[in-house]
């Protein structure tokens, strides 16, 4: 007999997004490991970015409990349609460009929705769940944050009912980047900081997807904690063309404040030294770009040499990633980014294409590009090193054979990160 697990998330197809991705991805595998997956998602969510695509992901044997939610981002709607899409996106403007409007609006999220927007969802939800788990036997539960509000939902059905519950953390609560610029009072940041330790010293078990998070974690709990990163799924091998020019492509959303300067300046410099790349040289925005970057890029004339595509389906992200020349793999310059591991990381891993990351000393990402052989890293200082790589990148691009011979992938396959799922449920 299979062991029902009810798996609690915000982020579910049509969202589209790398939040969606790991849980789709394990509730695909989950059954073969003799597991049955019982999905709680809100009935009306405000997704900022959609993906109909996914939706033929979701296997068809599967229970999906659906419960309504309300949420401030239609209500600040009324007063400023664009800031409240934006800031939902998670697209935060510097400081000094932020309208009132916005400035008030990041006050409020930060101070008067304590974890996040989907606070209000955890009341009705424990209510409507305590009977479902009661009258289905249900032993296991599981939380995936962000929104971290959703592990106030598993802390108080533990505290009812007594379930196991492991919380997983696709991101870090009181370290990420983003709530720095919340503008939280010290009563606020004190509230944070006091839920997320009760959250971590009540789940029975607490999943990561970094070895850096699970290091921060552990100064605060002794409960077990397990690394299971993010990772790929088997594809269809459908052969693309390349690019015939030499094409650098960021897919996903590229914020304010991961805006690599040393890169655009290297970029601008090899476009004036050399004629053949200057003809040559694409650069490819797959995702929601901030007006920051633009200006950046344009400073450094490089606007007529951006090929602006915006959101597109994870279908066609893929397609891009397969014909790109080079990957491109952007963090915050910041010792709260060392953790960040994005999901795009390992499809651009299987896409058989060289990957250019920038980003913080000593990271996880870092790491996994080094131990798997499938691309070069960069800190924010590194001038020299970065042109010459991508000056060594077009002279195998001109020579038609610029590769990559990436190792020891199959870890990171999504089907092998489930068995490690699995044996956490059943432990």
């Amino acid at each position: 007999m299979k062991k029902k697990v009810l798996i609690i998330t915000y982020y579910w197809p049509p969202a589209g997004g790398p939040g969606v991705q790991r849980w789709l991805k394990f509730v695909k595998y989950l059954p073969e490991f003799n597991i049955d997956p019982i999905v709680y998602i809100p009935d009306n969510p405000n997704y900022p970015l959609l993906d109909e695509s996914l939706v033929s992901e979701i296997p068809d044997s599967i229970t999906i409990l659906k419960q309504p939610i309300k949420e401030p981002y239609k209500l600040a709607g009324m007063f400023s349609k664009k800031s409240s899409k934006t800031i939902s996106k998670g697209i935060i403007l510097d400081h000094k460009k932020q309208s009132f409007i916005e400035k008030l609006m990041l006050y409020v999220r930060g101070n008067f929705f304590i974890p996040d927007a989907r606070i209000g969802w955890v009341k009705p939800s424990v209510a409507y769940l305590s009977k479902y788990i009661s009258e289905n036997n249900i032993e296991t539960v599981i939380t995936t944050g962000p929104p971290h509000s959703l592990h106030l939902i598993g802390l108080q059905l533990k505290e009812r009912l007594g379930v196991k519950w492991l919380a997983d953390f696709r991101d870090p609560w009181t370290t990420i980047g983003y709530h720095k610029q919340l503008k939280l009072t010290n009563v606020s940041k004190e509230k944070h900081i006091a839920l997320e330790k009760k959250v971590l010293n009540t789940a029975d078990q607490v999943i990561v997807t970094s070895s850096t998070t699970k290091k921060e974690f552990q100064q605060i709990t002794s409960q077990p904690i397990e690394v299971i990163t993010n990772g790929y799924d088997y594809e269809s091998a459908s052969t693309l063309k390349l690019d015939s020019r030499f094409s650098i492509s960021h897919i996903g959303s590229l914020l304010s404040k991961r805006n690599p300067e040393i890169l655009w300046n290297v970029l601008s410099d090899l476009v004036k030294e050399n004629n053949a790349f200057s003809k040559d040289f694409q650069l490819n925005f797959i995702g929601a770009v901030s007006e920051d970057v633009l200006e950046s890029i344009k400073n450094n004339e490089l606007s007529n040499y951006i090929n602006e595509v915006g959101y597109v389906s994870h279908k066609e992200a893929v397609m891009f990633q397969k014909k790109s020349q080079l990957l491109l793999l952007v963090e915050i310059d910041s010792e709260d980014t060392k953790c960040i591991i994005p999901g795009k990381l390992f499809e651009y891993m299987v896409s058989n294409r060289p990957i250019i990351a920038i980003g913080p000393r000593d990271s996880d990402v870092k790491k996994i590009i080094k131990e798997t052989n499938t691309g070069n890293y960069f800190n924010y200082n590194d001038y020299e090193p970065l042109k010459t790589t991508i000056l060594e990148c077009y002279k195998a691009f001109q020579n038609k054979d610029l590769q990559s011979f990436p190792i020891g992938l199959q870890k990171y396959s999504r089907k092998q990160l489930t068995e490690q799922l699995t044996a956490l449920i059943k432990k």
